[in-house]
């Protein structure tokens, strides 16, 4: 049987001035949610950002909704995400980047840190950037659906992920079944959503344990990420930029 568990994100400060909207690592009680390591909902300001910091042990999605995101790396790699666009980094066994917003006014996005399998921690580093326009969008009743990871969406990774970004006008309603074996999450970036008669506002989120059937509604028009994935059922040992 599934379970649905309902929150909310806190903010926080990282890097160098960006303001997060945290769901996860906040406390003991959630560190974590295998296969999930990291989710900031965040904005950058002209100025702020974050310089360059070393990574391993893990993948990351910075998916940008407006704004722009300069990534430069020490693997030689050094590109411009902008709105609606994404990159991807595997940080394997190391890899040293910085990831400064490139024009003015801000920059708003989700930064997602995906764990690497046991066997997988010491792979060789790799970048990969997607523009808006290689993602797939669906059209549904009263909405927009974009596959980012999953099914035709352009990002990979090594573990097995399903992440949509969603957007419903006054009234519509998106539904999702969870695949067997998974466990997920829906994030409200902006407006309200109902599920299972719970509301939830701008930066609330519903964690979902086991298969599920998601059905989300909204009566004044919302903005909303979906994201499901296969548990490694592994530790999760998370050092600030580390995950070993």
């Amino acid at each position: 049987m599934s379970t649905i568990v309902y929150d909310r994100a806190h903010e926080a400060m990282e890097g160098a001035g960006a303001r997060v909207n945290r769901l996860f690592p906040i406390s003991r009680q959630r560190m974590n949610f295998d296969p999930f390591v990291l989710w900031d909902d965040f904005r950058i300001q002209p100025g702020a950002g974050f310089p360059t910091h070393p990574h391993r042990g893990f993948e990351a999605i910075t998916y940008i909704f407006h704004g722009s995101i300069r990534h430069e790396d020490n693997l030689g790699n050094a590109s411009t995400v902008t709105d609606g666009g994404a990159q991807r980094f595997t940080a394997g066994r190391g890899l040293e980047h910085s990831e400064m917003p490139s024009r003015d006014g801000e920059t708003r996005g989700i930064q997602l840190w995906i764990n690497l399998p046991r066997r997988l921690k010491g792979i060789d580093p790799d970048y990969r950037q997607s523009d808006a326009d290689e993602m797939p969008v669906r059209e549904i009743d009263r909405g927009l659906v974009k596959t980012i990871v999953g099914e035709d969406g352009p990002v990979t990774l090594h573990t097995p992920v399903r992440y949509r970004e969603v957007t419903l006008e006054p009234g519509g309603e998106y539904t999702e079944q969870m695949p067997e074996g998974f466990r997920g999450l829906v994030y409200v970036v902006d407006g309200e959503v109902t599920i299972n008669e719970q509301t939830l506002p701008r930066a609330g989120v519903a964690f979902f344990e086991a298969p599920a059937r998601v059905q989300i509604d909204t009566k004044s028009g919302a903005h909303f990420m979906v994201c499901f994935g296969l548990p490694h059922g592994e530790p999760i040992r998370q050092w600030g930029p580390y995950v070993d």
